[in-house]
């Protein structure tokens, strides 16, 4: 589960650079930060629902 902790702070991390990326009007940074942003986000949200959040122990 810590994975998804990571895998969700790369999600984080690639919004801010698709807010960057646009501001800049860099198209090549926006490609990448919303293929990851769709990627990763999608793999975070799918292990969410199959495996649930982890728990605090």
């Amino acid at each position: 589960m810590g994975l998804m902790i990571i895998f969700s702070l790369v999600v984080i991390l690639s919004a801010f650079g698709i807010i960057r990326s646009l501001r800049e009007k860099n198209l090549l940074a926006l490609f990448f930060s919303t293929g990851t942003f769709l990627v990763i986000g999608w793999f975070t949200i799918m292990t969410i629902l199959k495996d649930g959040f982890p728990s605090a122990h």
